[in-house]
Parts: C-alpha cells; structure tokens; sequence
C-alpha cells in the first residue's frame, strides 16, 4: 500500500474524501509557462539593476559638472574684479593667459576633446571596476567639508591680500611715492593644485594643497605677516576654530580645521618671476644677488608652478576623456593599498593613464580601460632603456620616471603582469581589494559548468603565487 503515494491519494480523495488537499503536479507546458515568467522577472530585475547604475554614474558626472560649473564661475569674477581694479579698466595687450584653476581663460568653458558618450557598464569587469570606484568616492560628508574649508581659506587670503595692499599703500603714501605704492599687490592670487583641482580626491583625503601667487619673489618675512594676518581674517568669515602653523621648510602655511571631519590645507606661496628668471639667466649667481636675503626655498617655489602647469593640463587633457578620472582613483588606491605600487610617482601615473586611453581607437568602458593601462605597463613601458614618459608640461625634455630605481621599476611591470593574467581569468576582485560581487543568474551563466580549483585553506590568488617570488602578490 502506497498511501502518501499521490495516486493513492487521489483515488482516496475521489472516493472517500472529496476535502483532502492533493498537491498538483505542474504540467510539461505549465513548468515552461513558469520559467519563462521567472526569466522575464529576472531581465526585468537586471534592467532596473542597469538603470539605477546609469542613474548613479549621471548623478556623479552632473555632480561634477556643476562644481566644474561654480570654479569657472568663481574665476570669472576674480579676473572681472581685477579688470575693474586697473587704473584704464582694461588689459593693454589683450587678456592675460589662463589664471583660473581649471587652465582655462575666466568665462569660456574647456572645450571637450570629442563626442564622450556614456556607456552602460554592461560586462563584469565594468560592475567590479565601478563597485569599486563607489566605494572609494568621498562621501557627501567630505566633500562639503573640503569644499567648506577651501572656499573660507580661498576667501581669508583675499582679504589678507586686501590688508596688505592697503598696508602697502599708506607706507607709500607717507613715503610721497603714491605711483610706485599701488602699482602692484603683494599677493596676486590663490589657486587650487592637485588632487583637488584634478577632482581626484579619494575616500578618506584630509589633505588638500592650493598655490598663492606673490608678485615678488617669496620671503619668509612675507610668510610669517600672512601667518600673522590669516587668523583675523578667518574669524571675520567664519566662527569656527582653525589651527595655523608656519611651514618655512615647505614655503607653506598648514591650516588645520577643528572639527570633524578634520581637513588640512597646505598654502605654498611662489612667484612666476623664479621661474622666469630660472629660464632667462645663462648663470645662476646673476640671479641669486638680487634675490631678498630671507627668500624661501626655490625648489619648493618651483615644484608650486609646476603644480600649477600639471592641474591645468591634467583640466585641459584628460577630466573630458571617457573612464580616464575613474581608471586614475582605481590606481590611486592600488598605490595606497600594495607598497610595490606606491613607488609609482602620482603625476607619472596620470600621463601614462592618459596616454593609453586616449590612444584607444575608440572609448573605452572602465573595465577595458583598467586592462589596457595594465597592458601598457605589462609591456615594459616604465623600464630602464625604455623612452619614459616625458613631461609635456616642460620646455626642456623631463623623465617624470627618473626618480625610480631599476628595482621598483621591475617591481611595478612584474605586478602589472600578474594582474592581468588575474583579469584574463575573472579574478578582477582580486587586483582590486574586494570580495566577489554575486553572479547576475546561476542558470543563465554560461561559465558556471566550469569548475576551478580553489584552495582549500581561503588563501586568495595573490598570496598563492609566493612560489614565484613575488613579493607584492601578498597585498594585493
């Protein structure tokens, strides 16, 4: 007797119990009706997944745009006070060159490098690649409070260019010299370098740098006045506290917010004129007799400008190009996660993402433009007897590898290699420091018959390779 048979149970409910529950045992054609509704949910769970990702990468570009938008802005009225500011209301020779942080002339927005249509990151490596760049975007939090202390700073220095300009007149006035009093200020103007100006700041960046152009050459004198000077100005703007410190070694002043999130501004003070005169002269000395007896250090003088040169063609060059700024954050937390990397200086690292993207036949998804920069380091382009990468924002020919050894050279392209062997076999998690994302389908993938290997202790792939006497695999 079979009774919990569904046959038994059916003749008994027919004849004995009309009320017994039987389950029904789906048809060929009802099992196929219901899987095609499962398919059709899944699509449609997997188009919205794609909407809301598109959603997310619109909303960071419009972002974006419209700090890109307030920047030019903000220039527009620095270069329009300064116009109102001159005695004939107007430049002689026509409008100065590009002032404004973004390396573009106030009020004429950058002109883009060619049609940058946004591709939907359809493949895995572009939902591991933007996985990942999400979670190392700074939060809504951090980028009010870098925006916060950048804009007060930005705000204090003006004022404190104010004050010395007036300090500068009434000396001039008591010295009968009135013409030569106004004819120039001693602080020209602040602009925004690095990471910030670039707009790649990363989650967790308390640190951010701007330029203040002096007409003179730097002094330490002038250093400690704006020092001085700084704090009132800032408790004129804002009630809140700010520790300062005087940097001479660095030829910069250090200003440090009170409150959480706490940020860091480094204001290093140059002069156009170093440069100028570094290019002009046959012989140093000619140039150092003239220079003030406190004047700060020339190399870190120097190393500001060309800061300066770097924001504004990093502006003009690769901030329009598709997937470049997303490639350049994902290595920017590779160097800080993997000590190997870290070696790799930070504006080399941007030339040479720049070039392989641009280089590309057609734009690039972030995943492919990930693999391709691997490639191109993979291919021995950072070895020794290999061109460089020279600085375009130099007259004369720069290697900006040159302070790398051979070692760290050959560190940087073994690893290189090795993870693209790890992105050739879907191990793209691993490269970049994260768990794997769940799969999309476990019935609609093709490649879940395939089994691989896996070791049996959790060691990952990097960790594994020891045997081949890599020793940066271990932090990957």
């Amino acid at each position: 007797m079979h009774l919990k048979g569904r046959r038994h149970r059916l003749q008994y409910k027919k004849k004995v119990n009309p009320d017994l529950q039987v389950e029904v045992k789906p048809s060929i054609r009802a099992r196929k009706i219901q899987e095609e509704k499962m398919r059709k949910q899944m699509q449609k769970e997997e188009y919205w997944r794609r909407r809301e990702e598109e959603e997310r990468w619109r909303m960071e570009m419009r972002r974006y745009e419209e700090d890109m938008y307030w920047r030019r802005m903000e220039e527009e009225q620095h270069h329009w006070d300064d116009r109102r500011r001159m005695p004939d209301g107007g430049y002689p020779h026509g409008p100065p060159g590009p002032l404004g942080l973004l390396g573009v002339r106030p009020g004429m927005p950058p002109q883009p490098q060619g049609p940058a249509p946004l591709r939907r990151p359809d493949s895995s490596d572009d939902r591991y690649v933007m996985t990942k760049h999400a979670t190392i975007y700074p939060t809504e939090e951090e980028l009010q409070a870098v925006q916060k202390i950048v804009s007060i700073t930005e705000r204090a220095l003006k004022l404190v260019s104010d004050s010395l300009s007036e300090h500068e007149k009434s000396k001039s006035k008591e010295g009968d010299d009135k013409k030569e009093g106004g004819k120039d200020r001693a602080l020209k103007g602040v602009l925004r370098v690095g990471v910030l100006a670039k707009g790649l700041l990363l989650r967790g960046d308390r640190n951010v740098n701007l330029v203040l152009l002096c007409s003179e050459k730097p002094s330490k004198t002038l250093l400690s006045r704006i020092a001085e000077n700084l704090p009132k100005q800032l408790a004129v703007i804002s009630p809140e506290k700010y520790d300062i410190k005087c940097a001479v070694s660095e030829a910069a002043i250090i200003l440090n917010s009170c409150v959480e999130p706490k940020m860091q501004v480094t204001i290093t003070l140059t002069s156009p004129i170093i440069r100028e005169e570094n290019m002009r002269e046959g012989d140093v000395t000619s140039g150092m007799v003239k220079d003030p007896p406190d004047v700060l250090d020339r190399q870190k003088c120097l190393d500001a400008l060309a800061a300066l040169r770097h924001a504004k063609w990093f502006q003009a060059r690769a901030n329009g190009l598709q997937s470049c700024v997303i490639i350049i954050r994902i290595l920017r937390d590779l160097c800080q996660r993997v000590p190997t990397w870290s070696d790799f200086p930070s504006w080399a690292m941007e030339l040479l993402v720049e070039k392989a993207i641009s280089s590309a036949s057609s734009p690039q998804s972030p995943g492919d433009a990930l693999r391709r920069v691997f490639e191109c380091i993979s291919s021995g382009i950072i070895l020794k007897g290999s061109p460089g990468l020279l600085d375009p924002c130099e007259k004369d020919p720069f290697d900006t590898l040159a302070t790398m050894t051979d070692q760290q050279r050959e560190d940087i392209t073994s690893s290189a290699q090795f993870a693209l062997r790890l992105l050739a076999f879907r191990q793209i998690h691993k490269v970049l420091g994260m768990d794997p994302l769940p799969q999309m389908s476990q019935r609609f993938n093709i490649h879940n018959n395939r089994k691989r290997r896996r070791d049996s202790d959790g060691v990952d792939g990097f960790e594994a390779e020891g045997k081949k006497d890599k020793k940066d695999y271990d932090n990957f």
